[in-house]
């Protein structure tokens, strides 16, 4: 009786998950997509769009708490609705219950479906870079859909380094700032060293031709792979992964040979866009309460540098949590899996008090 007992508990709470899961994909299947045209988008640089299309997926009733959700290099904001990230956030009880929170996530500018190169103007496309993706996401949210204050800003990876800038150009436009995998630092050793090695190997290659090529010139696609391996992946899950170095070519051919979509032209911009980055001399501007989270195996920001630390202490109400590093955890793409981290956000954000309009 005893062991039916613990069976039929067993059942019931197996069914629960089963009920939970369905309720978090319900939740993200309801996802509506739209764009939006920004008239007169004057860039950094001074080139003017008179007509600059910014894509977006929104979840929940416009009349709840927004929440801005900012994607990484190469993604888009539908890609933040995966099983490892928006389905541990945005379900029913879940830390951004979409039931609660009116949850935004843009495609930033040369990415997903938002204005990039290869709609047509290829090379002559606006030298974009990240003040711009960061000031069209501001249009986007204010005057394409009337928001007037964020609950929160959180972001993973570039849409970290943009959180940053959320909070040093808009101090007074959020409670809570999340940004993951980023430092408010200058953009400068490994991260740029490797990430040039990308621009440049288009850029050298005879098939780019200016950008005005008939066919995807082939150098970028090993060199994004070379990036992936170098920068993301976490030593211990690589060791654990290939062990042997015919494991390790098995991986690594698996990645060269992957398909991809991908544009050489928009590949160039998403990573150039990062050359000037630099968030640190704005930080005492900072007003929201922050929790920036990073990996303790992340490549690209490796916590040893001590550079999260020196410049946190320059921000009022904010605080570090790093996850430790494991089998379990992909260095630099450890936040792409919110299972390590929703619990911490979901306890900060209950703690951050609202503040006025």
């Amino acid at each position: 009786m005893r062991s039916n007992g613990c069976l039929a508990r067993a059942g019931l709470v197996l069914g629960l998950l089963v009920l939970l899961g369905a309720s978090a994909l319900a939740q993200t299947s309801a996802a509506r997509e739209a764009s939006w045209t920004a008239r007169d988008f004057t860039f950094h640089t001074g080139d003017v769009a008179p007509e600059l299309s910014l894509h977006y997926t929104t979840l929940g009733d416009p009349a709840g708490e927004p929440v801005l959700i900012l994607h990484g290099t190469t993604g888009s904001g539908s890609g933040l609705l995966s099983p490892g990230f928006g389905g541990e956030l945005f379900g029913p009880g879940q830390p951004l219950d979409a039931a609660k929170y009116f949850i935004i996530l843009p495609d930033a500018i040369g990415h997903g479906k938002s204005a990039k190169p290869s709609d047509g103007l290829r090379a002559k496309f606006p030298k974009y870079n990240y003040d711009d993706m960061v000031a069209a996401q501001y249009r986007l949210v204010t005057e394409g859909l009337g928001v007037k204050h964020l609950r929160l800003v959180l972001g993973n990876s570039m849409g970290g380094m943009h959180t940053w800038m959320w909070g040093t150009r808009y101090p007074d436009f959020m409670d809570a700032l999340v940004p993951m995998a980023a430092q408010p630092t200058e953009m400068s050793s490994r991260n740029w060293m490797l990430r040039r090695l990308i621009i440049d190997s288009i850029r050298n290659d005879p098939d780019w031709n200016e950008g005005n090529y008939t066919s995807q010139p082939r150098a970028f696609r090993a060199a994004a792979v070379f990036y992936g391996v170098a920068t993301s992946g976490g030593t211990l899950a690589l060791q654990k992964e290939a062990p042997t170095r015919a494991l390790a070519d098995k991986l690594l051919d698996a990645r060269l040979a992957a398909p991809s979509k991908a544009d050489a032209n928009d590949v160039l911009y998403q990573w150039d866009a990062s050359r000037d980055y630099n968030a640190s001399p704005g930080l005492e501007r900072i007003k929201a309460a922050l929790l920036a989270i990073n990996a303790a195996d992340d490549e690209r920001n490796p916590p040893e540098t001590g550079l999260m630390e020196r410049e946190l202490k320059r921000v009022p109400n904010a605080r570090l949590y790093l996850i430790p590093a494991s089998e379990e955890t992909r260095g630099h793409a450890t936040t792409g899996m919110a299972k390590f981290w929703k619990a911490q956000v979901q306890e900060f954000l209950a703690s951050v008090s609202r503040r006025a309009m």
